[in-house]
This record gives C-alpha cells, sequence and structure tokens, in this order.
C-alpha cells in the first residue's frame, strides 16, 4: 500500500511551473472551506464543504482512504504559486481500488483561481501514470473517468490527458443525478502526454 507521505511531480513546462501532487493533510481545512463556495465545484462533484467544519471532515474521510488502500486523494500545488499562499490549485483521485481488479476510478477538480491553465491534465497525467506503476503489478489495467454530459470543460480535460470517450452511463441519482460520458484509458496506453492547453 502507498504511503501517506507519497508525493508526485509532474515537470514544469515553458509556460507553468511544475506540480507537487501530495496527500491532503488536516491543514488544508480552512483553505478548503474557502473554494467550497465555488459554484462550479458545487454543481459538477460530489465535494460538499461548506466550512472548517466539513473540511475536517472531507480531509479525514481523505485519510481514511489511504489507510484502506481504496482510495488515494491527492492536493495538488503549484512549485512557484501564482495564486493565493497555501491554497492548492487542485486535487486529483483513485478510487474504488481493490485487489486484483482491473479497473478503477479517476477524478479531479481544479480551483477556480487555476483554471483554464492546464493544470487537470498536467495532474491526470501523473496520477495515471502513478497508478499504473504502482497498482498493474495487482492486475489493474483500466482507469475510468466518469462526468456528467453536459460538462465540458470536463470532457476536454478527460481528451487532453488521453482519456478518449467510450460510453454514456445513464444518470443514477443520487451520486449520478444526470447522464455522464465514460472515458477510459488503459496500461497499454499509458506513454501519451497530456496537451498543456
Amino acid at each position: 500500500m502507498p504511503e501517506t507521505t507519497a508525493r508526485l511531480l509532474a515537470d514544469a513546462t515553458p509556460t507553468a511551473p511544475a506540480l507537487v501532487l501530495r496527500p491532503w493533510t488536516p491543514g488544508d481545512a480552512a483553505g478548503l472551506a474557502a473554494l467550497g463556495q465555488d459554484e462550479a465545484l458545487r454543481r459538477w462533484t460530489s465535494f460538499a464543504v461548506d466550512d472548517e467544519t466539513s473540511a475536517a471532515r472531507w480531509l479525514h474521510e481523505q485519510q481514511q482512504g489511504w489507510e484502506r488502500g481504496r482510495r488515494y486523494a491527492f492536493a495538488v500545488e503549484e512549485v512557484e504559486p501564482s495564486g493565493p499562499p497555501g491554497l492548492p490549485v487542485g486535487h486529483v483521485v483513485l478510487k474504488d481500488i481493490a485487489p486484483g481488479a482491473a479497473s478503477a476510478e479517476v477524478g479531479y477538480w481544479t480551483a477556480p483561481h487555476a483554471r483554464g491553465r492546464g493544470i487537470a491534465p498536467r495532474a491526470l497525467h501523473t496520477l495515471t501514470d502513478w497508478a499504473f506503476t504502482t497498482f498493474a503489478p495487482a492486475g489493474l489495467t483500466r482507469l475510468e473517468l466518469l462526468h456528467q454530459a453536459d460538462n465540458t470543460a470536463s470532457c476536454r480535460v478527460a481528451h487532453k490527458s488521453h482519456y478518449p470517450l467510450t460510453g454514456t452511463r445513464p444518470a443514477q441519482p443520487p451520486e449520478h443525478p444526470s447522464e455522464g460520458h465514460v472515458h477510459a484509458r488503459h496500461l497499454a496506453e499509458r506513454a501519451g502526454r497530456p496537451s498543456a492547453r
């Protein structure tokens, strides 16, 4: 099982600083509470954080995911921050991972102050490489990315990250309130590089 101190690095590009992906910590509660007010996060994700108390609860759930070996959530930070100090620029997660399972799911979101800068594709590419490197020996060969069908920004991130659209999924409230797109990436395709923009 990966350590809760795991840190992943996405190299700098000619136009953007390097990214560090690291497990969320209790010290992130205040920043998360601020992000929880973002309308886009509330609309497109299951991120239900309203204040520091709910942020602490969310962070505890992420820590439990690591401890149980079922969910690996990473805060995404810029090595040379261009936004508010101490506020992550995003989140990526590997979830529904199980010993011997061939498939798992990835997810992500980007903080409002960091959108439109190619952060999500770079972070998702780094997470994808890590997931296959870490879990392919135990049988992981496919990663799925799900989003609401009308979330065009998320669809663009999926394509830039070399997760082609493979199908649709009917609405399954409350977790999936509307029809969704299913994108998938296979172990054999892991060499693809993300588009920066």
